[in-house]
């Protein structure tokens, strides 16, 4: 039987296919174990970012109409179920004539920035011969804030408003000259007039 000889020009074709063998085989093998590695771990696909963590809202409580500390009350609210004598000091006397006061009345020697006690939208901006100029803002859950005796606005009908902001300052009108400059104040919950301090710094969802 005849010995058969490689040519020598086989010899680097056989290599590169040793070659091509050899690194397919590797290939394949890391691919199994890649999927072996996959199959042990479980991996999530989430980031920190996408887990969303609840934020508690504070509640949003009525403001005073004003910020200045050295305001005081000059004729307060008038209320059915107070004692006699209080009711006599929630009486406004105006050309000789008692009303009862359905707001609260606020005043300072020197005129005060006003504020608004919630966000709200401005229902209505208008003068009175009694009351001075007078914004109405409705707000929400069917709330309405008053502000009487102005002595400057801004303001007009339609203008957004937000909770703290200034609105205006404190005035004079003819409802009662002697109280000298001053802020009547009314706050309408539901169509009732309410005793304002009996509302600041509590939440609207209480009201």
């Amino acid at each position: 039987m005849k010995k058969r000889r490689f040519k020598k020009e086989l010899i680097p074709y056989l290599l590169g296919v040793g070659i091509i063998a050899v690194v397919s085989i590797g290939i394949i093998v890391g691919s199994n174990i890649e999927l072996e590695l996959q199959d042990d771990y479980d991996y999530v696909s989430d980031t920190i970012l996408d887990e969303t963590t609840p934020v508690v809202s504070e509640p949003v409580v009525f403001l005073k109409p004003f910020t200045d500390e050295d305001v005081n009350i000059l004729i307060n609210y008038y209320d059915y179920n107070d004692l006699e004598e209080e009711q006599q000091n929630s009486l406004i006397y105006s050309e000789g004539t008692y009303m009862q006061n359905t707001g609260v009345i606020y005043g300072k020697e020197a005129s005060f920035d006003v504020i608004a006690v919630l966000d709200g939208t401005v229902n209505d901006v208008k003068e009175d011969p009694l009351l001075g100029k007078i914004v109405e803002i409705q707000h929400a859950n069917n709330i309405i804030s008053v502000y009487q005796s102005l002595g400057e606005t801004s303001l007009k009908k339609g203008d957004s408003v937000l909770r703290g902001q200034v609105i205006g300052c404190s005035g004079t009108s003819n409802l009662n000259p002697d109280l000298g400059n001053h802020l009547l104040f009314e706050l309408i919950i539901d169509g009732s007039n309410v005793n304002p301090e009996e509302y600041y710094g509590k939440s609207v969802d209480e009201s």
